[in-house]
């Protein structure tokens, strides 16, 4: 028997299972073959303070000083430039506002971008947006986990999940596991989880997000580029590794899976982008798709079921996950030892699943 049960290797599963390794015995479960298969593996990853809901933002900020340090860090410089029109201005006013961003001329925008096109008539910009390293940040926290007696089981998609009297009983195709608290970290796939374990779902709904990897646009260094953004998020590219990721920033509603990139959306996307570029996109060189997972109120969900109080919620990432995990699993790790929490108990009551009823 273990103490605690983490379901979902992902970035949540694998920083919860961490953080809960110092006050008993945990074993994180994977349903894939590998730890950080799906939405973990397909993230843009900035850390970007004024991104999201305002308690998403209280849990970036919490997150950045164990984001910049712990370990070494796992913070590289990036920035942030949004883009718009003239037909856009009412979208990018109200992105410059909600993420407090400095006005830029178009001239500036294009010595940070050279490929910007005559369409572009307006930017913002701030430096103060890091890409993140993901697996190191990823193996790092396993690295924890298993220092502490912690350890993962993988190809164990959780199967039937029976109640005890002394907790919960899991199956799975690597094996069973019996234990006091299980920790619902499994993404797209938790209201199916919490099902599985007669605990009431929450209304969770996984949105895919597609993305292209184009080749360096007309041959540019791309490496030193900001991340941008069109108005409302209508698509955002980013560089990596020598290229350039571009995605339509779609929220299609689909069921769990493991997702594909949408061949009309992507294109739909691309012609986007392509209005703000001189250089004709190519034929990309990978797509791939993530799901980005919601609660009814686009909030996190961290803490106990409302009907089963040894049934945590870790979910509802939304495409938070990594910026969110430091303080995340931090709070996690407060409401299994029913300690005070740490980011204290106004933002920890707005994330708690008893919101809900």
């Amino acid at each position: 028997m273990t103490d605690i049960v983490v379901i979902g290797g992902g970035v949540a599963g694998i920083s919860a299972a961490a953080r809960l390794s110092h006050l008993g015995n945990v074993t994180l479960i994977e349903a894939e073959a590998q730890t950080g298969y799906h939405s973990s593996a397909r993230s843009a990853a900035l850390f970007e303070e004024n991104y999201g809901k305002p308690t998403t933002r209280a849990l970036n900020a919490a997150s950045r000083d164990f984001h910049e340090n712990a370990n070494g860090g796992v913070l590289s410089p990036r920035g942030l430039m949004l883009l718009g029109a003239k037909d856009e201005a009412d979208h990018f006013a109200a992105d410059v506002a909600d993420m407090g961003l400095e006005q830029i001329t178009t001239a500036e925008a294009r010595a940070l971008v050279p490929i910007l096109s005559d369409y572009v008539d307006r930017a913002a910009y701030h430096a103060a947006a890091w890409d993140i390293d993901t697996d190191l940040l990823m193996q790092n926290w396993l690295r924890e986990l298993r220092g502490n007696g912690g350890s993962v089981m993988t190809g164990a998609r959780v199967e039937t999940i029976t109640r005890t009297r002394a907790g919960w009983q899991l199956t799975t195709p690597a094996g069973d596991v019996t234990c006091r608290v299980i920790v619902n970290a499994a993404g797209a796939w938790a209201d199916q989880v919490a099902v599985s374990a007669g605990v009431r779902p929450l209304g969770l709904t996984p949105l895919r997000r597609s993305m292209a990897r184009l080749a360096a646009p007309g041959g540019h260094a791309v490496s030193n580029w900001p991340m941008i953004f069109g108005p409302g998020e209508s698509w955002y590219a980013k560089p990596d590794a020598g290229a350039l990721l571009v995605s339509p920033a779609e929220e299609d509603l689909v069921d769990p899976h493991d997702a594909f990139a949408d061949d009309m959306t992507l294109a739909e996307g691309l012609a986007r982008y392509q209005e703000y570029v001189t250089p004709e996109v190519t034929r990309p060189v990978a797509t791939w798709a993530g799901l980005r997972t919601f609660a009814p109120d686009r909030q996190l969900v961290l803490g106990r079921a409302v009907d089963a109080p040894t049934f945590i919620w870790c979910a509802g990432q939304g495409g938070y996950g990594f910026q969110t995990a430091p303080a995340a699993s931090a709070l996690i790790a407060d409401v299994v030892a029913n300690r005070t929490p740490q980011l204290g108990a106004d933002l920890a009551a707005a994330l708690s699943p008893a919101r809900f009823g």
